[in-house]
């Protein structure tokens, strides 16, 4: 409520001309989402220069502002981030309570070629939101290709020329393992040309696929100790660190997956039977775990401590505002600060690798291949393997030593 906010001067944001009708109710917005006392502070204080501005563009009525106003607001003022701030969640409160006119989506780029193809990928492969993205993204990055090269596209004229310069550029930024799909979501588009009639056919089975070995990448499984290290680093002291500790305990203690962490919800953790539910995201298999005495107090520091109070099945969520379930980019970033602030040894390693870590653990302490697959929530023992790929350690109990010259003996 603005009047808690400012007892003595909240007349004055309930008087504003243009945004003092919905001050109050602004103010209520930003409290539900989980913004603390000094950040409404910062929101209310700067609708005034908000409002100041809109008046100058000639609005007198909040109905009369439009988006247009508050993104030029906040191009106008880019340099302030009090203003820039607020006027980026003003639209959102605006837009989200239907007070604000939202202008209708532009097409995306090259909409003419690919729509019809994200049609074709929908209702005739089946394709889902996250695949049909990956060849969507694909095929628009190779229109825009051959539009740095031509004035105007005609895919009726494409050459293997133009498909080899496009898979060079790709090639530049991308590992063999992603330019393979990178070229089998070409050679889908391309065949779909093919289909329509807008290209010959035969060009689409001419673009070669970069060879990739099986098992050929070393592991990224980290030295158990490197993995306790990391978890002692972490500042248990603050909200963030009381739930990312819960969270890569988590991912330590079990190996799961980052995708069964941000999907956890609250409901999976059975404390009257001391087990955990884990609806595996990328199985869809329910794999059930023991909940051990530190990860549930690990768990039960975090919600009686740091979860925020929100409505979320997830268990775990931001700390600030807006309030969200916890993302797989946000436990990535989280994961890369702590290993920074510990400093061990983990370059180019992602929260995935404690579930190698957990893998490779198992594995020193003779546990059989099926059962660290079974732990892991694997069908198959060959998904195992990709895991255990190689013990450095247990090679060199076996390696032979190097014959020395002169030493016969060594030869026979």
């Amino acid at each position: 409520m603005l009047k808690r906010l400012y007892p003595q001067s909240h007349v004055r944001y309930l008087s504003l001309p243009v945004l003092g009708p919905i001050a109050d109710e602004f103010d209520d917005w930003l409290m539900g989402r989980g913004s603390t006392y000094g950040t409404r502070i910062i929101r209310i204080s700067a609708t005034a220069h908000i409002d100041e501005y809109l008046r100058k563009r000639g609005r007198t009525h909040l109905w009369e502002v439009t988006r247009e106003d508050l993104l030029a607001c906040w191009r106008d003022h880019r340099r302030n981030n009090m203003i820039t701030g607020a006027s980026t969640v003003l639209r959102a409160f605006l837009e989200q309570q239907g007070l604000l006119p939202v202008a209708a989506p532009e097409p995306p780029p090259f909409w003419s070629h690919v729509g019809p193809y994200a049609t074709y990928l929908t209702d005739v492969r089946g394709f889902s939101r996250s695949t049909l993205h990956s060849h969507l993204a694909t095929a628009t990055r190779f229109l825009e290709h051959l539009k740095q090269h031509s004035t105007e596209i005609d895919l009726s004229k494409l050459s293997i020329s133009d498909l080899e310069s496009f898979i060079v550029v790709e090639g530049q930024r991308l590992g063999r393992g992603s330019m393979q799909h990178v070229v089998a979501h070409l050679r889908g588009f391309l065949r779909f040309l093919v289909m329509k009639g807008q290209l010959r056919p035969g060009l689409e089975v001419q673009v070669d696929t970069p060879k990739r070995y099986r098992l050929e990448q070393l592991p990224r499984a980290l030295p158990w100790e490197t993995v306790g290290s990391l978890l002692d680093a972490i500042d248990r002291k603050t909200a963030v660190g009381r739930r990312d500790f819960a969270m890569f305990s988590m991912m330590a203690t079990y190996g799961l997956r980052a995708s069964d962490i941000v999907t956890l919800p609250l409901d999976a953790i059975h404390w009257r039977k001391d087990e955990i539910w884990i609806n595996q995201r990328k199985t869809g298999q329910l794999l059930t775990l023991p909940l051990t005495d530190a990860v549930g107090g690990a768990l039960l520091e975090y919600l009686r401590k740091a979860r925020p109070q929100f409505p979320y099945r997830q268990l775990f969520l931001s700390v600030r505002a807006p309030v969200h379930p916890v993302g797989n980019t946000a436990l990535g970033v989280a994961f890369g600060y702590w290993v920074r602030r510990s400093g061990v040894e983990a370059p180019h390693f992602g929260p995935g690798c404690l579930r190698h870590s957990y893998a490779v653990h198992l594995l020193r302490q003779g546990f059989s291949v099926k059962t660290i697959g079974d732990l892991l929530g694997h069908r198959l023992a060959e998904s195992t393997c990709v895991y255990l790929r190689l013990a450095i350690d247990d090679l060199r109990e076996v390696a032979l030593s190097i014959p020395r010259a002169g030493d016969q003996e060594a030869w026979l």
